[in-house]
């Protein structure tokens, strides 16, 4: 594998196929070592994968093509490089002794809060190669060492299965919640705590120790943190996780009660469960004492304890990922869960702040378009509808997305308004931009549709199993979850069933974290039927219409 000829001239006709089962084949063995305990396997295997050409092939085309979001340049101004750049940084990957340059430090608004904005570190295109094959090494040991109720940041598993994890801890009986956020968790992880953590290779431990220390252009200034990993880079979101590794085991053991508590984390936030308030508090000191050797600690604005059946400090229940977790008294006939004089139902819903959130960004659109065109206007708001609908479609969301539909049919109303309010009479308004599609009136304008919140049908969530991995090759389990990922679209699971979960051009099966895109083969945009819709790797998708190729 590490002989394959490296002269090669065309970066298209590489055999992507075999590389990529090469690299996931040692992935495998990577992961099956870790969990046998063979360490000296792991990092024998992981250096093989260092030097690996087809690894090196990989990591550049994840950093060059499969990297679909906005392209930013690092301190040396790369945004995007031609298929003779890319193998000559394939060929550089040979050498990885090279110093790393300092990120280019942007600033984002915080979907949360818009008024505080996060920073964001961005690598040279180089160092996002290097550290993509870094990360190709390393996620499969850490993989099998991760913690069961560790969600975020990892292949395979997304925020509905920490939402399902919590439902499934207090089902049966109502529990106290201690709701945490880790304060600025990327900006004050111990960096010499984080290496000795890692227990890697020389090599990678020395790279990962360079990346730290890199330091950062902020407006033309360069400054060398002295804690923290820079959001923004390939391998901080692992880096993060292995930071965090851990928390859920120290507070299992340390809890003294004969029940123990459930701590279920995504990314950096994290909550303990558990039935008894005394005990909480307690795990509360213990998780800010085990959280302190990371240098990190918790936001005293955003951790409280709450109760999911009973009002405490002032409210009940706690939201977590967008979502409202709480329970509710009601009678023996209406749950399993009676005890005596009553039970209770645990509902999952859209959080009051995801929603103000979701209208205030189609009242953005809509305002945006006020002198556009009727399909202009749906072909913007329609990917946002059905993405949030996509997200809280496993929780008890009907009623709120019949709430949706309402409020935007009202400012639609007032759109229309807007633009003939002089001239035409309501009805005359109405007849003009909502017609009759299949039976049920719609915005439309006899060509595009917009779609609604509650088309989309609301289903349970299956949870991923604590011990699964995409790196263990049981691909029966993990085709059938991508077949049920609430992530994708409807339209893409559609298809992606349809091809038995593999892609149309390259005959590889999709994987959690792969870059999927519908492909028309008749190149009509307009033109949805199954038949026409064949799903493709985002590089795939690119290489078909470089080429001119029919599918």
């Amino acid at each position: 594998m590490a002989g394959v000829d490296q002269r090669t001239e065309d970066w298209k006709s590489l055999p992507w196929k075999e590389y990529q089962r090469n690299i996931f084949r040692l992935q495998k063995r990577i992961y099956q070592a870790e969990h046998r305990g063979d360490r000296k396997r792991v990092h024998s295997l992981q250096r093989l994968l260092l030097r690996s050409w087809s690894a090196r092939c990989l990591a550049v085309r994840q950093v060059s093509q499969d990297n679909r979001g906005k392209r930013t340049a690092g301190v040396d101004g790369v945004a995007s490089l031609t298929p003779k750049q890319r193998l000559a940084y394939a060929r550089r990957l040979k050498d990885l002794s090279q110093k790393a340059n300092p990120v280019r430090r942007i600033y984002i608004p915080k979907l949360n809060n818009p008024e505080e904005r996060r920073p964001l570190g961005i690598p040279t295109m180089y160092d996002r190669a290097r550290q993509a094959l870094v990360k190709l090494a390393l996620e499969p040991e850490w993989e099998a060492r991760f913690e069961p109720n560790s969600y975020g940041f990892r292949p395979g598993r997304c925020p509905q299965d920490a939402i399902e994890a919590i439902f499934n801890f207090i089902r049966l009986k109502p529990k106290y919640a201690l709701d945490a956020d880790i304060e600025k968790c990327f900006d004050r992880i111990d960096q010499q705590a984080l290496v000795s953590k890692l227990k890697a290779i020389p090599l990678i431990t020395r790279l990962v120790r360079v990346w730290l220390k890199a330091g950062v252009v902020d407006q033309g200034e360069t400054i060398f943190p002295d804690s923290g990993t820079p959001q923004g880079g390939v391998v901080s979101p692992l880096l993060a996780n292995v930071a965090l590794h851990g928390l859920e085991e120290r507070l299992v053991k340390a809890c003294r009660h004969r029940n123990k508590p459930g701590v279920i984390r995504f990314a950096d936030d994290f909550v303990i469960l558990h039935e008894d308030l005394e005990t909480l508090r307690v795990l509360w000191e213990k998780a800010e004492t085990w959280l302190a050797e990371m240098g990190l600690r918790l936001k005293p604005s955003k951790t409280h304890i709450r109760h999911t059946l009973h009002e405490c400090e002032g409210q009940i229940g706690f939201d977590f990922l967008g979502f409202t977790i709480r329970q509710f008294p009601v009678g023996k006939y209406h749950t399993r869960t009676y005890r005596g004089k009553t039970g209770f139902k645990t509902i999952i819903k859209p959080s009051e702040k995801a929603q103000k959130r979701h209208l205030l960004q189609i009242r953005e659109v809509i305002y945006k378009h006020r002198g556009n065109a009727q399909a202009a206007l749906i072909s913007e708001l329609n990917p946002i509808i059905r993405g949030w609908a996509n997200y809280y479609h496993t929780c008890t969301s009907k009623k709120v997305f019949d709430q949706m539909d309402t409020q935007v049919y009202d400012k639609l109303v007032k759109w229309s308004d807007y633009r003939h309010h002089r001239h035409k009479s309501p009805g005359w308004r109405y007849r003009r931009y909502w017609r009759r599609i299949r039976g049920r009136v719609a915005f439309s304008d006899g060509t595009t549709t917009l779609v609604k919140h509650g088309n989309t049908q609301v289903c349970r969530y299956v949870k991923v199993m604590g011990d699964k991995s995409p790196f263990d090759g049981d691909w029966l389990y993990w085709s059938a979850r991508l077949g049920r990922d609430p992530t994708k679209p409807r339209r893409v699971v559609k298809v992606l069933k349809r091809q038995n979960g593999k892609c149309a051009y390259c005959g590889l099966r999709f994987m959690a974290e792969d870059v999927m895109e519908i492909h028309h083969r008749d190149g009509n945009h307009s033109n949805h039927a199954l038949s026409n819709l064949a799903l493709l790797h985002g590089h795939c998708h690119d290489r078909v219409h470089t080429d001119a190729l029919c599918l």
